[in-house]
């Protein structure tokens, strides 16, 4: 599988739960999670660090339980400041952001599903949220211009991009001098045998291990 069918396969996907999140209603199970099995959603954020109020505080449908830690924790946002997410789905970190950094500050989520990014707008437009926008793109060509961000976050979503290291490149492109990287993903720590790794298009769950780090 190259790159382009991984990020084809990616984008399907995310659009597709993004898509059944839209359709379904409040009772309906939440999505799963890259990190473990399908439990609801608000308890997975619990779990992660996040508070009753974080979570109270935002609208219905922005947590699809697709993180797998909890980048806020470590980003030490001031208002003021400006965030930019990497793959910010339907604007759960996003939203969050908004609030520490205040109407003097500004969120720029990106992603590159258009679902997503729907789902997100829709969100961002039943709250208010005025200093919050949404921007197609690839994480490894950033729609947004040098030395813009503050801190840049993300939350389980590089491991999903082929070239990591051209997202690397590109978010401390669009950071300010001395600004900081929040990132919480997943890891690999061994290697995958080769005959498990080269078989595409059979559904495998692999263990792997959440972590959250932070750069300046």
């Amino acid at each position: 599988m190259d790159d382009a069918e991984i990020k084809e396969m990616v984008r399907a996907r995310y659009g597709g739960i993004a898509a059944k999140a839209s359709e379904a209603s409040c009772c309906a199970p939440a999505p799963s999670s890259c990190c473990g099995p399908e439990t609801a959603s608000h308890d997975k954020a619990r779990r992660m660090g996040y508070s009753e109020a974080e979570l109270a505080a935002v609208p219905e449908g922005a947590n699809l339980g697709l993180g797998c830690g909890n980048p806020q924790a470590i980003a030490a946002m001031q208002p003021g400041e400006v965030i930019v997410d990497l793959g910010s789905g339907a604007g759960f970190d996003c939203f969050l952001a908004a609030r520490q950094v205040g109407d003097a500050g500004r969120v720029v989520g990106v992603d590159m599903t258009h679902e997503m990014l729907t789902k997100a707008r829709d969100n961002a437009a039943f709250i208010g949220a005025r200093n919050v926008e949404f921007r197609l793109g690839e994480l490894e060509h950033l729609p947004i211009a040098d030395n813009t961000a503050d801190v840049v976050i993300s939350n389980c979503v590089i491991n999903l991009v082929p070239d990591k290291g051209q997202v690397f490149r590109e978010a401390f492109r669009v950071l300010k001098p001395g600004g900081r990287l929040a990132v919480s993903d997943v890891h690999q720590h061994r290697a995958i045998a080769g005959r498990v790794a080269s078989r595409s298009g059979t559904a495998l769950r692999l263990r792997g291990r959440c972590g959250t780090s932070r750069a300046h």
